[in-house]
């Protein structure tokens, strides 16, 4: 089907900042039109069929304070779908399982001796006091976390998760990335100090489809199978040309990763501005996700503080939702943040299980491979933005360089990092903005 039509807005992006942007636009009887390049919607929140009920590809919750997504959730009518559950959080380290879910299980936490123990708990207490995160700029997270907790606590519990998740950048990452973390899961916990999370029945892909379901119900477009190949003003309007055709608009907002927003613009932009969206690094993601025939284990999030092991995280979905959602199957997923260069991310799913099943069987001996009913293999280009050292001097404007055009990806969300609630709020943000400037004209 050709897509050649005129459109007061353009969105560039199927994610859930394309979705709500275009929700805001809607909402205020603006004609607008989403591209998304697959043929699903969701970006990262793109989901597939377990035992009939849809599932996450990549392991997805969210905090209790996380207010956007909930905002979103009450205005759609989908309180209901909402589960918040205590979660079991634990860290494997040195052929041993430890418990990390409360400060009680932090003062049991035998890897470090008791006066670190008290350390890494002043540490995080520490941490979630900083006001001025513009303080901690110029600091990397190796630097930072050293100096609050000591070299022991650095080396058993924050320099394994720093290297599984950013592998060669480690080092380079900022103070802020980390001191965000713990700010934000230092406020989702209950009243007996442990943490508790947020899930939306049906995967999140089931909030992305009732949100496109309601843009479409206003007016808006979603087109999918629609991938940009270049943004261009020309003739009075933007030009948005896929292989599909052109959509003219307006106004465009770029939601993609920076990189490819350079692709679709390298044509007519300036060098420095191309250079603009380029500078920040990204790291990609494969995530191996098991259906098992019982569980492996009691912990939903299991971090993987051992060096040898590949993975930074072993999350057993199915100790936070529950097994009889996917027919009795249980479901693991393990994660690997990696340069899209490494050989382990061009692997198919089944070289990808017998490189892990040795890993998975010195942490769980008695796993066989019989238990695994299925297994799937996803991976993420884009996953995560590298967030170095005076990051907020990397990102780009806003607004692009050329009047209409406007940038709003994970990338630019800071101090805060990527995840579904600042994706919401930034989307809902450049669409009310958007929707003001074009009633201005009208």
């Amino acid at each position: 089907m050709t897509l050649n039509h005129t459109s007061r807005a353009t969105i560039v992006g199927g994610g859930f900042t394309g979705l709500t942007a275009a929700y805001e636009l809607a909402s205020r009887g603006i004609p607008v039109t989403v591209l998304e390049a697959e043929s699903e919607i969701g970006g990262l929140a793109a989901a597939f069929d377990v035992g009939g009920e849809k599932l996450d590809r990549f392991y997805h919750h969210w905090f209790t304070n996380d207010l956007e997504v909930m905002q979103l959730i009450s205005e759609l009518g989908l309180d209901s779908r909402v589960e918040i559950n205590p979660t079991n959080t634990g860290v494997y380290y040195a052929n041993n399982f430890f418990k990390l879910s409360t400060p009680w299980d932090l003062l049991n936490f035998t890897p470090l001796g008791f006066a670190d123990r008290i350390r890494l708990g002043l540490l995080a207490l520490r941490a979630r006091r900083v006001d001025d995160w513009m303080s901690l700029e110029s600091r990397t997270a190796h630097d930072w976390l050293r100096q609050l907790g000591g070299d022991k606590v650095y080396q058993v519990v924050w320099q394994p998760l720093l290297k599984g998740k950013f592998g060669p950048y480690a080092e380079d990452i900022s103070a802020v990335w980390f001191w965000n973390k713990l700010k934000l899961r230092g406020g989702s916990r209950g009243k007996g100090g442990e943490e508790r999370l947020a899930y939306f029945k049906g995967g999140f892909v089931a909030l992305a489809e009732k949100l496109a379901e309601r843009i479409r119900e206003l007016g808006g477009r979603i087109e999918l199978n629609a991938p940009v190949s270049s943004i261009a003003h020309r003739e009075g309007a933007w030009h948005v040309t896929t292989p599909r055709g052109v959509v003219r608009s307006e106004r465009v907002i770029a939601t993609t990763a920076l990189p490819l927003l350079a692709d679709m613009v390298r044509d007519w932009a300036s060098p420095d501005y191309i250079r603009s969206l380029e500078q920040i690094q990204y790291i990609g993601n494969v995530c191996l996700v098991l259906e098992l025939d019982r569980s492996l284990s009691k912990t939903y999030w299991l971090n993987v503080n051992d060096p040898s092991f590949p993975f930074v995280g072993v999350i057993e979905h199915t100790n936070f939702e529950r097994p009889e959602t996917y027919g009795g199957k249980h479901i693991v997923y393990l994660s690997k943040y990696l340069p899209h260069t490494d050989a382990l991310y061009a692997m198919d799913a089944d070289a990808f299980l017998d490189y892990a099943l040795p890993f998975l069987k010195t942490m769980f001996p008695a796993l066989e491979r019989s238990w695994i009913q299925a297994h799937h293999l996803w991976r993420a280009r884009w996953s995560q933005p590298v967030v170095a050292r005076h990051y907020s001097k990397l990102i780009p404007a806003e607004d692009g360089p050329v009047e209409g055009l406007h940038v709003c990806s994970m990338a630019q969300i800071y101090p805060e990092d990527r995840g579904t609630n600042y994706a919401i709020r930034e989307g809902r943000r450049i669409g009310k903005r958007l929707a003001g400037l074009l009633e201005e004209k009208a």
